[in-house]
Protein backbone atom coordinates (compact mmCIF):
# COMPACT_ATOMS: atom_id res chain seq x y z
CA UNK A 1 0.00 0.00 0.00
CA UNK A 2 1.27 3.63 -1.31
CA UNK A 3 0.98 5.97 2.15
CA UNK A 4 0.41 9.70 1.53
CA UNK A 5 3.64 10.57 3.10
CA UNK A 6 6.18 8.55 0.36
CA UNK A 7 3.64 10.19 -2.33
CA UNK A 8 4.63 13.47 -0.79
CA UNK A 9 8.30 12.65 -0.51
CA UNK A 10 7.84 11.59 -3.85
CA UNK A 11 6.46 15.03 -5.03
CA UNK A 12 8.82 16.45 -3.39
CA UNK A 13 11.83 15.19 -5.47
CA UNK A 14 12.70 12.18 -3.19
CA UNK A 15 14.13 10.02 -5.95
CA UNK A 16 13.96 6.73 -3.18
CA UNK A 17 10.40 7.42 -2.69
CA UNK A 18 9.17 7.81 -6.63
CA UNK A 19 11.33 4.36 -7.28
CA UNK A 20 9.48 2.94 -4.30
CA UNK A 21 5.94 4.10 -5.79
CA UNK A 22 6.74 2.97 -9.15
CA UNK A 23 7.64 -0.41 -8.51
CA UNK A 24 4.89 -1.13 -6.72
CA UNK A 25 2.72 0.10 -9.35
CA UNK A 26 4.45 -1.90 -11.97
CA UNK A 27 2.80 -5.17 -11.41
CA UNK A 28 -0.77 -3.98 -11.53
CA UNK A 29 -0.25 -1.62 -14.64
CA UNK A 30 1.49 -4.65 -15.72
CA UNK A 31 -1.22 -7.15 -15.56
CA UNK A 32 -4.00 -4.42 -16.64
CA UNK A 33 -1.95 -3.56 -19.97
CA UNK A 34 -1.47 -7.44 -20.53
CA UNK A 35 -5.14 -8.06 -20.59
CA UNK A 36 -6.29 -4.66 -22.55
CA UNK A 37 -2.84 -5.57 -25.41
CA UNK A 38 -2.90 -8.97 -25.61
CA UNK A 39 0.59 -9.97 -25.41
CA UNK A 40 3.35 -9.61 -23.52
CA UNK A 41 5.95 -7.01 -25.39
CA UNK A 42 2.42 -4.63 -25.82
CA UNK A 43 1.98 -4.93 -22.29
CA UNK A 44 5.52 -4.17 -21.55
CA UNK A 45 5.83 -0.93 -23.95
CA UNK A 46 2.48 0.17 -22.37
CA UNK A 47 3.61 -0.19 -18.55
CA UNK A 48 6.62 1.50 -19.84
CA UNK A 49 4.72 4.29 -20.75
CA UNK A 50 2.47 4.35 -18.12
CA UNK A 51 4.77 4.29 -15.36
CA UNK A 52 6.77 7.38 -17.13
CA UNK A 53 3.95 9.26 -17.31
CA UNK A 54 3.30 8.24 -13.49
CA UNK A 55 7.02 9.46 -12.83
CA UNK A 56 6.24 12.79 -15.17
CA UNK A 57 2.89 13.38 -13.60
CA UNK A 58 3.26 12.73 -9.84
CA UNK A 59 4.06 16.03 -8.81
CA UNK A 60 0.56 17.13 -9.99
CA UNK A 61 -0.83 14.27 -8.54
CA UNK A 62 -3.88 16.12 -6.27
CA UNK A 63 -4.78 13.11 -4.24
CA UNK A 64 -8.89 13.09 -5.58
CA UNK A 65 -8.47 9.43 -6.28
CA UNK A 66 -6.30 6.47 -4.80
CA UNK A 67 -2.85 5.76 -6.81
CA UNK A 68 -3.60 2.99 -7.72
CA UNK A 69 -6.78 3.77 -9.60
CA UNK A 70 -4.83 7.26 -11.08
CA UNK A 71 -2.25 5.28 -12.16
CA UNK A 72 -5.56 2.38 -13.56
CA UNK A 73 -6.26 5.30 -15.82
CA UNK A 74 -3.28 6.11 -16.88
CA UNK A 75 -2.31 2.79 -18.56
CA UNK A 76 -5.38 1.97 -19.46
CA UNK A 77 -5.46 5.59 -21.38
CA UNK A 78 -1.99 4.38 -23.12
CA UNK A 79 -3.75 1.53 -23.78
CA UNK A 80 -6.39 3.54 -25.73
CA UNK A 81 -4.14 5.43 -27.66
CA UNK A 82 -2.36 2.06 -28.61
CA UNK A 83 -5.28 0.68 -30.06
CA UNK A 84 -6.26 4.30 -31.85
CA UNK A 85 -2.86 4.24 -33.11
CA UNK A 86 -2.77 0.57 -34.75
CA UNK A 87 -6.13 0.60 -35.98
CA UNK A 88 -6.21 -3.01 -35.95
CA UNK A 89 -7.49 -6.29 -33.48
CA UNK A 90 -4.39 -7.56 -31.73
CA UNK A 91 -5.16 -11.15 -31.12
CA UNK A 92 -4.61 -13.09 -27.70
CA UNK A 93 -0.91 -14.79 -28.28
CA UNK A 94 -1.32 -18.84 -27.06
CA UNK A 95 1.47 -18.72 -24.70
CA UNK A 96 -0.31 -16.06 -22.37
CA UNK A 97 -2.33 -19.23 -21.27
CA UNK A 98 0.38 -20.31 -18.50
CA UNK A 99 -1.70 -23.89 -17.45
CA UNK A 100 -0.34 -27.25 -17.95
CA UNK A 101 -2.13 -29.10 -20.36
CA UNK A 102 -0.65 -32.41 -20.02
CA UNK A 103 -3.92 -33.55 -17.56
CA UNK A 104 -7.36 -34.38 -18.94
CA UNK A 105 -9.31 -31.19 -16.45
CA UNK A 106 -6.47 -28.95 -16.95
CA UNK A 107 -6.80 -28.96 -21.13
CA UNK A 108 -10.06 -28.63 -20.57
CA UNK A 109 -9.84 -25.83 -18.20
CA UNK A 110 -6.89 -24.15 -20.22
CA UNK A 111 -9.13 -24.39 -23.24
CA UNK A 112 -11.87 -22.66 -20.82
CA UNK A 113 -9.25 -19.79 -19.74
CA UNK A 114 -8.21 -19.13 -23.90
CA UNK A 115 -11.93 -18.81 -24.61
CA UNK A 116 -12.38 -16.17 -21.86
CA UNK A 117 -9.71 -14.56 -22.47
CA UNK A 118 -10.52 -14.24 -26.66
CA UNK A 119 -14.37 -13.25 -25.67
CA UNK A 120 -12.96 -10.48 -23.39
CA UNK A 121 -10.54 -9.22 -26.34
CA UNK A 122 -13.58 -9.37 -28.56
CA UNK A 123 -15.79 -6.87 -26.23
CA UNK A 124 -15.53 -3.18 -26.80
CA UNK A 125 -12.39 -1.11 -25.16
CA UNK A 126 -14.63 0.13 -22.45
CA UNK A 127 -16.08 -2.69 -21.58
CA UNK A 128 -13.29 -4.91 -21.68
CA UNK A 129 -11.33 -2.19 -19.55
CA UNK A 130 -14.16 -2.73 -16.54
CA UNK A 131 -14.15 -6.38 -17.24
CA UNK A 132 -10.44 -6.68 -16.49
CA UNK A 133 -10.19 -3.82 -13.94
CA UNK A 134 -13.54 -5.57 -11.93
CA UNK A 135 -12.07 -9.07 -12.06
CA UNK A 136 -8.26 -9.21 -13.30
CA UNK A 137 -7.70 -6.39 -10.34
CA UNK A 138 -10.56 -7.04 -8.51
CA UNK A 139 -11.27 -3.16 -8.06
CA UNK A 140 -14.63 -1.98 -6.42
CA UNK A 141 -16.95 -0.29 -8.88
CA UNK A 142 -15.97 3.70 -7.43
CA UNK A 143 -12.23 2.14 -8.19
CA UNK A 144 -13.34 1.53 -11.37
CA UNK A 145 -15.25 4.73 -12.48
CA UNK A 146 -12.10 7.03 -10.69
CA UNK A 147 -9.73 4.82 -12.91
CA UNK A 148 -11.46 5.22 -15.99
CA UNK A 149 -12.54 8.46 -15.35
CA UNK A 150 -16.21 7.63 -15.69
CA UNK A 151 -20.01 8.15 -14.00
CA UNK A 152 -20.71 4.73 -11.39
CA UNK A 153 -23.61 4.42 -13.47
CA UNK A 154 -21.81 4.16 -16.95
CA UNK A 155 -19.27 2.13 -15.20
CA UNK A 156 -21.93 -0.48 -13.75
CA UNK A 157 -23.86 -0.32 -17.60
CA UNK A 158 -20.18 -1.49 -18.80
CA UNK A 159 -20.11 -4.19 -16.72
CA UNK A 160 -23.36 -5.58 -17.08
CA UNK A 161 -23.47 -5.10 -20.98
CA UNK A 162 -19.89 -6.95 -20.91
CA UNK A 163 -21.44 -9.73 -18.39
CA UNK A 164 -24.29 -10.17 -20.88
CA UNK A 165 -22.04 -10.77 -23.91
CA UNK A 166 -19.25 -12.85 -22.74
CA UNK A 167 -23.03 -15.03 -21.15
CA UNK A 168 -23.83 -15.31 -24.45
CA UNK A 169 -20.47 -15.47 -26.51
CA UNK A 170 -19.50 -18.31 -23.57
CA UNK A 171 -23.04 -20.19 -23.07
CA UNK A 172 -21.70 -23.54 -24.36
CA UNK A 173 -19.67 -23.65 -21.39
CA UNK A 174 -22.89 -22.84 -18.90
CA UNK A 175 -25.40 -25.61 -20.84
CA UNK A 176 -22.57 -28.73 -21.09
CA UNK A 177 -22.47 -28.96 -17.43
CA UNK A 178 -18.94 -29.82 -17.09
CA UNK A 179 -17.87 -26.34 -16.32
CA UNK A 180 -20.01 -24.36 -14.63
CA UNK A 181 -19.18 -20.38 -15.98
CA UNK A 182 -20.53 -17.39 -14.29
CA UNK A 183 -19.02 -14.33 -13.01
CA UNK A 184 -19.58 -13.00 -9.84
CA UNK A 185 -21.02 -9.08 -9.38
Amino acid sequence: MLDSELIQRAQAGERKAMVEILSKLETPLYRTAFYLMGNEQDALDATQEALLKVYRNLPSYKGEAMIYTWAQRIVTNVCMDMFRKRKKVVLMEEDAIREDRNAGKEVEKGAVISDLKQAIRRLPMPQQTAIILRYVQEYNYKEISEAMGLPLNTVKSHLFRGRKQLQKWLSEYQEGGDFSWQMKK
